[in-house]
């Protein structure tokens, strides 16, 4: 038998990152940048005001208080996206939006409202007074952002391997890039057998349940950044597996359930082996010991158990690190921490995967088990923040025991 990390070893040794692909900025979100990205310029690419006002010299109003302003007349106006239309003359004030480039002389601006002038009127080809009361003074740098003081030319703002978030597809916009260099999506064809499955959208009939593991294992993948693709229900055939399997035969991997377990598994078995290998290993784990692996006309092949939990648990243990393999992402990118025992829990000795509700008390996360821990139960997923691994070789687990547990919230 197989320990979970023998298993695991075997498995990502034939994976390797796939080819890039540039695409749009605008469909970048959520893909793995491929290559890392410096600034082409400065950002901002010039000083520019961050509030609407007036640049001034901040030696020229030092002295201006409520009580006592300072009178300047106004030598021009600058709305954003313009430029100035002369350096700043000594002893004036130059009327400034938000955004607007500062005026050569300028180093500080005056909000509107430290002056006699109305926020109203910093509107696009509004009347421009012929001169401003300044009522507080500034210093140097006051409502200025200088260029280049967010990001410097040449500073690697984003590296390979980073899943793209708002934020960094903002980043790139503002740097101008357009196109993006990222990992290109991992295909994964997603197959359910077994003569009792129903699609969901089919009434309930006697003797027949509803496919829940072709759709969860579609969540998965395209929660991890692949294209899930769904082959439909197969029968317990040779044929209508086969069929099933040479119809996903040019995706990057393919990911079966059910048909794995012992004495079961000759229809997928023969199937996969018309046109490649399969293995089935018995690894050291709870839920889900059976898994099959091995390929079909070369492309990696998956067996995982019917039971859901079992499927889905499987799915997050192996398939899920040889698709971030694939994004070329490190392979133990699940959100994992530190939690206390709440409860008395047990295991048959194997590596088990607890489902456990967190709560937090403090600043210590304390699991408590959903309940049944049945392996075809899915509501223990539903109900759960996350797997507690209780270690090989441990049978009770006393209250206080710290273990890790994979979250399926990052945020706790």
């Amino acid at each position: 038998m197989y320990s979970v990390d023998e298993a695991l070893a075997r498995i990502l040794e034939i994976f390797s990152p796939l080819p890039t692909e540039r695409v749009r900025l605008e469909d970048a979100y959520g893909r793995i940048l491929a290559e890392p990205v410096q600034a082409a310029h400065d950002l901002p690419p010039f000083p520019n005001s961050a509030l609407d006002g007036y640049a001034v010299r901040a030696a020229e109003v030092a002295a201006a208080k409520a009580e006592t302003p300072v009178r300047l007349p106004v030598s021009g106006d600058i709305p954003a996206g313009s430029l100035p239309a002369m350096p700043l003359p000594s002893q004036t004030a130059m009327r400034i939006m938000t955004g607007a480039p500062l005026p050569e002389g300028a180093d500080a601006v005056v909000p509107v409202e430290q002056t006699d002038d109305a926020p109203s009127r910093f509107e696009v080809n509004s009347t421009l007074p012929e001169s401003v009361l300044i009522r507080a003074a500034v210093g140097v740098g006051n409502g200025v952002r200088q260029g280049g003081e967010d990001v410097r030319q040449g500073a690697v703002v984003l590296r390979a391997g980073r899943r793209l978030r708002a934020a960094d597809v903002g980043i790139l916009a503002g740097l101008g890039v357009a196109q993006v260099p990222v990992v290109r999506r991992p295909v994964v064809a997603v197959l359910s057998t077994g003569d009792e499955l129903l699609p969901p959208h089919m009434p309930l009939m006697a003797g027949k349940i509803h496919d829940m593991n072709s759709v969860a294992l579609c969540a998965l993948v395209q929660a991890v950044g692949g294209v899930a693709r769904f082959m439909g229900i197969a029968a317990d055939s040779v044929e209508a597996v086969y069929s099933r399997l040479e119809a996903a035969a040019d995706a990057d991997m393919i990911v079966s359930t059910a048909g794995v377990s012992v004495g079961t598994l000759d229809v997928v078995k023969e199937a996969v082996t018309r046109r490649g290998t399969l293995s089935l290993w018995r690894v050291n784990m709870r839920p889900g010991k059976p898994l099959a692996f091995g390929d079909f006309g070369g492309v990696p092949f998956f067996g995982l158990p019917g039971n859901p939990v079992s499927a889905l648990v499987t799915f997050d243990v192996f398939v899920r690190p040889a698709l971030q393999k694939l994004l070329g992402i490190p392979t133990d990118a699940a959100p994992q921490r530190t939690a206390e025992v709440g409860e008395v829990l047990h295991s048959d000795g194997r590596r088990t995967y607890a489902r456990v509700k967190l709560t937090r008390q403090a600043e210590r996360l304390i699991a408590f088990s959903t309940g049944t821990q049945s392996s075809g139960a899915i509501s223990s997923l539903v109900n759960a923040d996350g797997l507690l691994i209780i270690p090989e070789g441990m049978t009770e687990v006393p209250i206080g025991t710290r273990l890790p547990v994979r979250l399926f919230d990052q945020d706790m």
